[in-house]
């Protein structure tokens, strides 16, 4: 949520911020609301003053009863801000985070801005085979039986596919690790509360998660909803920070909004495995940690050995929460393109204002947190490149030697 002081005293930035990303909002629907909110709130606390004033002095009994009378009155009006309050807040949250300068201009995917390319997509002197028919060749991947038991979009990893998912979630978090970040292991369902702190209900968000009415808990779609929540209502003294946490988890999607995109294989699923980073800063330090996420990601992709390219986002492809996107996207041989492997984002003050995060200075005031967040290992697409550069003519499929020390020593699959 963004700040309510620039709503009210530079909301010229906010409609930058709206055009810019394409959002059609009625600013000033929001303005009047908070306008209107502010007002009762002189009004309740105008009452509140007089009534406590007279209520401390000897009263006749008829001034007992005009002190009753606005009394109901008081309480008519604070039921009446209460209204206010939650009609402001909420048409606040619909407003998305203000962007950083440097945001790209665009409006989607093909307006984003390639900064930087590394390595060279590979060759094959030899009839190239996609990873779903090198699944079939060594029995890594079962979609057929997945669709029996769950339904489209499900997959069984088998064999070395399931020991090269976990030897990639290793070698992630090993890296992680090895920098200083906390390991975690989080829960996967959270509250109502910690998923709209978040930022991931508004404009279609709730479409994408699974949702479990009767004990109102959404799975994750991403560890960071979990991993952002747990220091709500505290304050951080400032030595302690950055925060730095890795976190593993199980995502969940609807992919709600991906009807005929990508139905065929791992790409694309309801399920899959993560690795996360996640960072809690202070205002000054946000912009460097995002570039260190991005460093760690770029260290974790020169490893496996894959060509891929770093993306800035542009501002209609920015999720709501994010001032700033990094994409890391990996060239997929069978896709003849590149697709999004990683994503860091910082989402600035807008989630930690929502869930009253707040650190110490040292000098004793208190300000928001930054936060920020990025994919270390998102297990399916790097799998998808690794079977496809390894493959040989000979049949097997060579694995990335950074790799061998998780995978019980096996260099290739047979």
């Amino acid at each position: 949520m963004i700040d309510p002081i620039i709503l009210r005293e530079n909301s010229k930035i906010i409609e930058e911020t709206l055009k810019k990303r394409g959002w059609r909002t009625d600013i000033t629907a929001v303005q009047s609301a908070d306008e209107k909110y502010r007002q009762l709130l002189q009004t309740v606390e105008k009452m509140r003053a007089a009534i406590n004033e007279r209520s401390k002095s000897k009263v006749t009994i008829k001034e007992q009863e005009i002190l009753r009378v606005d009394k109901r009155k008081l309480k008519a009006s604070e039921t009446a801000l209460a209204k206010a309050k939650l009609k402001a807040e909420a048409l606040l949250r619909e407003l998305p985070n203000l962007l950083k300068d440097d945001v790209p201009a665009g409006q989607d995917e093909n307006d984003n801005v390639v900064i930087k390319v590394v390595g060279k997509p590979p060759h094959f002197p030899f009839p190239f085979k996609d990873y779903l028919t090198l699944a079939a060749e060594h029995d890594l991947i079962d979609l057929e039986r997945a669709a029996k038991v769950s339904g489209s979009r499900f997959y069984y990893l088998k064999n070395e596919a399931a020991l090269l998912s976990m030897a990639l979630v290793h070698y992630g978090l090993d890296l992680a690790v090895n920098e200083g970040f906390v390991p975690i292991l989080p829960p996967v369902m959270i509250g109502e509360e910690a998923m709209s702190g978040m930022g991931y209900l508004e404009h279609g968000g709730e479409d994408e998660t699974y949702h479990f009415i009767k004990d109102n808990l959404y799975l994750v779609g991403t560890s960071e909803q979990s991993i952002g929540p747990m220091h709500k209502d505290e304050i951080i003294e400032a030595d302690r920070l950055p925060l730095r946490y890795v976190a593993f988890s199980t995502c969940f999607r609807r992919e709600a909004g991906s009807y005929g995109k990508d139905t065929k294989g791992i790409l694309r699923v309801h399920q899959f495995d993560k690795l996360e980073m996640f960072s809690i800063t202070t205002p000054e330090r946000s912009n460097e940690e995002q570039e260190y996420l991005l460093s760690l990601q770029e260290k974790f992709m020169n490893g496996l050995g894959l060509a891929y390219r770093v993306v800035k986002l542009c501002a209609g492809d920015l999720g709501a929460p994010s001032a700033r996107t990094y994409d890391i996207e990996t060239w997929i041989p069978s896709q003849n393109r590149y697709r999004e492997t990683h994503s860091t984002s910082t989402t600035t003050d807008f989630q930690s204002r929502r869930l009253r995060i707040r650190y110490r200075r040292p000098d004793g005031t208190v300000a928001l947190v930054h936060m920020l967040n990025g994919t270390l290992v998102a297990v399916n697409r790097p799998l998808i490149a690794i079977l496809e550069y390894g493959q040989k003519e000979n049949g097997t499929i060579n694995l990335p030697l950074v790799l061998k020390p998780y995978l019980f020593g096996k260099e290739y699959i047979a």
